[in-house]
């Protein structure tokens, strides 16, 4: 099925509002030492986990972060490791696993606002695009990997993505690594879509077109789903 694809704004973030909440302030600031945050007003809850996190070193605030937000994919010692990595390294855009790139930007962003740039600043892109449908009779309910095959046109052979699965962004290969890729695709009426990735994995240069064309069929599997 073939689609005109429109790109109606794209940003470049430092953060992603309202990722944290109110409640992961709270349970954050109790792990922190601040044990009745939840009397605190909701809106200086960022200020006050923002000034206890900087009174440890960053990488025993980076340990606790994580732990509240990984202790069920990465075991301690992993844990342990990253947290000194990080310091140094991109490891929201470097570590081998994507799957847990989306946390590790957030985490990592929290620590980079609260300790001035002792880590490494890392960015995500936000883009909105419109969805046209050219062949009116048919009707794809868009997926992740959907919205990636048909990014395929309007994106610089140079891209990453296009140049690590290349295979898999035309034809009709199963694509799972998709899912890692975007982090969030949100749309309300099937045509208009707010996408949020990383910029490791697309940047505003990455796109040499704001308007084109791209063909994306659903797998047979998918349907009988």
């Amino acid at each position: 099925m073939k689609f005109q694809i429109k790109i109606t704004s794209f940003k470049t973030l430092d953060q992603v509002k309202d990722y944290w909440s109110t409640a992961d302030y709270i349970q954050l600031l109790d792990l922190f030492g601040f044990p009745d945050a939840e009397s605190s007003e909701g809106d200086s809850l960022r200020e006050l986990l923002m000034m206890a996190i900087t009174d440890y070193e960053p990488n025993e605030a980076a340990a606790i972060v994580l732990t509240y937000k990984l202790s069920e994919d990465l075991s301690k010692g992993q844990i342990e490791q990253i947290s000194n990595d990080m310091l140094l390294d991109k490891i929201a855009e470097e570590y081998p696993e994507i799957s847990l790139h989306a946390t590790l930007f957030h985490v990592n962003q929290l620590l980079y606002k609260a300790f001035n740039g002792k880590f490494p600043n890392i960015k995500a892109s936000q883009f909105e695009c419109t969805l046209t449908p050219l062949d009116k009779t048919g009707k794809v309910e868009m997926t992740k990997e959907g919205m990636l095959k048909l990014l395929d046109k309007g994106l610089s052979d140079s891209n990453l993505i296009k140049r690590l699965f290349g295979d898999k962004m035309t034809g009709n290969a199963p694509f799972p690594e998709a899912e890692s890729i975007l982090w969030d695709m949100q749309t309300t009426d099937g045509t208009n879509f707010k996408v949020l990735t990383s910029e490791y994995w697309l940047s505003q240069d990455d796109l040499i077109a704001d308007e084109f064309e791209g063909e994306y069929e659903e797998r047979e599997e998918e349907e009988e789903d």
